[in-house]
């Protein structure tokens, strides 16, 4: 296909008399139409403030993958503080450190858990951290 020069389009403006015809159909309306329109525009205001605030609160709480990601990290937390724990008290050298941090790890994943099960083994991860706190203690204060 071959295009040449310009076309015989006439000019975007629109005639005199056109303008004219637009100019003198012009009106505001009534006074009442200018006072519905402004609590319309604060309504749609309002509502995308809303969901505004909506997505970001979903994305503070995050999917089920997001809740399960964190509490695989938080437990491989634990069971590391806890591997480390373990090797020390085999060697006769564990670290009152260690056993703060896995003290702190065990509050942390506490606060998120919602079963009953888990909260039992907290419990005695916490209680045994606690007894071998003491142990150190005690030793410390015979030397």
């Amino acid at each position: 296909m071959k295009v040449n020069g310009s076309s015989d389009v006439g000019s975007a403006s629109p005639s005199r008399s056109a303008r004219r015809a637009s100019a003198d159909s012009f009106s505001l309306g009534p006074a009442d139409s200018a006072q519905e329109a402004a609590p319309a525009a604060r309504a749609g205001a309002t509502s995308g403030i809303a969901s505004l605030d909506a997505l970001l609160a979903l994305q503070d709480v995050g999917g089920p993958l997001e809740r399960r990601r964190r509490a695989v990290s938080r437990a491989g937390r634990i069971l590391d503080v806890l591997d480390e724990v373990k090797v020390a008290l085999l060697d006769g050298e564990v670290s009152p450190d260690a056993l703060r941090r896995l003290t702190a790890a065990v509050r942390d994943q506490r606060e998120n858990t919602e079963d009953s099960r888990l909260e039992s083994v907290l419990d005695e991860i916490e209680a045994r951290a606690a007894v071998e706190m003491a142990k150190l203690e005690a030793a410390r204060a015979a030397v």
